[in-house]
């Protein structure tokens, strides 16, 4: 959740989306000149673009319908997810926000781990994929495979191999001229374009150092139930467990590097460095992720990136990014604050748009125009930020660029491993100094 939006509820957050804002978006399709109706390469007919989501929890549901609301032609009509009860709160949600849009008869609603493929064989033209992150690899590559366009929920993945197979079926995807369009939200914002836009030509001359905060509270925990195994118990509470999540700088923070390599031009840094731990987190039903980070990249250039996150109720909640230059500075708080001062001193007065909304529009608008959009090397070089610097801070090393993207280290099981009875050994909590880089 975008920390900002808890003290201003006019903003509402993601996870926030069905609670606060549901009633919002009843009226919110576009319309499309009859030429963009008529092109683009779908399955479905001229009339329908068919939607599958896979991942039925509050984001996904959010997701959907986004995409019920960028075009007036979109259809729901397959759902998939792990659990039955969370497709049927969402099929629930969705039937009362745009039931004239949704058609997803029973045989089309598919539940367990294989769930995934299911929808994507069932005849749709676009897949939402708002899982966990540890199936998105997986679920991208089968969805590529298959020639559906796809909108994907960031992180892309928890591990190096993940990204790795991520980099593959975004490739894949482009040759296909397949649209992947990815959850990094901010991107979509009117003001962060203008901002970043201005950075990147040069107003504030040559960025020397990015500093981003993304510091929140805790989140939610399902207590455990009689009959749930171990995994289900997981599962349930996957944010806790990196082989699932990522730990929170992967799942959550990632947006705040996401802007420190937009502010850099999206070029990868060359090596990082850092710490991490819990403080708060010490309860075992918190699994094995950390409760802080604090890293530093350096880039080739010389230049710097600093970047850091906490989550630790009680405490100040922050969510910027400053950028200093050799002719002037920056400050972007989004949703907030855009300023530039030194050569160039400027502030954003244009206007605010609903970004979760704008990269559903503009998804469907490149369908429509059969001009493909693929996020696929930004995506993925973002999300290994995130896991890059989760590595510097459980090992407490030194670690290039090379040796976080060629890392062999899996964090979860393998998806043929996957049953409800099969207990996945948690990792030990890292730490830094005698934890080792794989």
């Amino acid at each position: 959740m975008n920390d900002n939006a808890k003290n201003n509820p006019s903003k509402p957050g993601r996870r926030s989306f069905i609670k606060k804002s549901g009633f919002a978006l009843l009226g919110g399709s576009l319309a499309y000149p009859a030429h963009l109706v008529a092109a683009g390469k779908i399955s479905g007919t001229a009339e329908h673009i068919k939607v599958g989501l896979i991942g039925c929890g509050g984001r996904g549901t959010g997701a959907a319908v986004q995409a019920l609301n960028a075009d007036p032609v979109v259809r729901l009509t397959a759902m998939g997810d792990i659990f039955e009860d969370r497709l049927g709160d969402s099929y629930a949600q969705l039937m009362k926000i745009k039931p004239a849009q949704v058609n997803v008869e029973k045989p089309n609603r598919f539940i367990g781990f294989n769930a995934y493929q299911k929808v994507i064989d069932s005849g749709v033209d676009v897949v939402i994929l708002t899982t966990p992150p540890a199936f998105r690899p997986d679920h991208l590559m089968a969805a590529v495979e298959a020639g559906k366009h796809i909108f994907c929920e960031k992180p892309m993945a928890v591990d190096a191999p993940g990204i790795r197979k991520v980099m593959a079926a975004a490739k894949k995807a482009k040759e296909k001229e397949l649209s992947v369009v990815a959850g990094f939200t901010y991107r979509f914002g009117y003001g962060n374009r203008e901002f970043f836009n201005r950075i990147l030509k040069g107003s504030v001359g040559k960025v020397n150092a990015v500093t981003t905060f993304r510091f929140g509270g805790e989140l939610w925990y399902k207590e455990r139930q009689p009959d749930w195994t171990e995994m289900t118990y997981q599962l349930r509470n996957w944010y806790y467990y990196n082989w699932l999540s990522g730990d929170f700088i992967v799942e959550q923070a990632v947006h705040s590097l996401d802007l420190m390599s937009w502010a850099m031009g999206d070029v990868m840094p060359v090596k990082a460095i850092g710490t991490g731990g819990r403080q708060v987190r010490t309860e075992e039903k918190y699994g094995n992720i950390y409760d802080h980070f604090a890293i530093e990249f350096d880039y080739a250039d010389g230049s710097k990136g600093y970047h850091f996150t906490r989550q630790q109720s009680g405490t100040a909640t922050r969510n910027t990014v400053d950028i200093i230059g050799d002719q002037g500075r920056a400050m972007l708080q989004p949703g907030i604050k855009y300023e530039i001062s030194g050569a160039e001193n400027w502030r954003y007065d244009g206007e605010e748009n609903d970004m979760y909304q704008t990269q559903h529009d503009e998804f469907f608008a490149a369908i429509r125009s059969g001009k493909p959009i693929n996020d696929g090397e930004q995506m993925a070089h973002s999300t290994l930020l995130a896991i890059w610097a989760r590595m510097a801070g459980y090992t407490g090393q030194s670690i290039t660029f090379e040796e976080a993207l060629n890392s062999g280290d899996e964090l979860g099981p393998r998806f043929e491993e996957y049953a409800w009875d099969f207990v996945y050994p948690m990792t030990p909590i890292a730490i830094p100094g005698k934890t080792k880089m794989v």
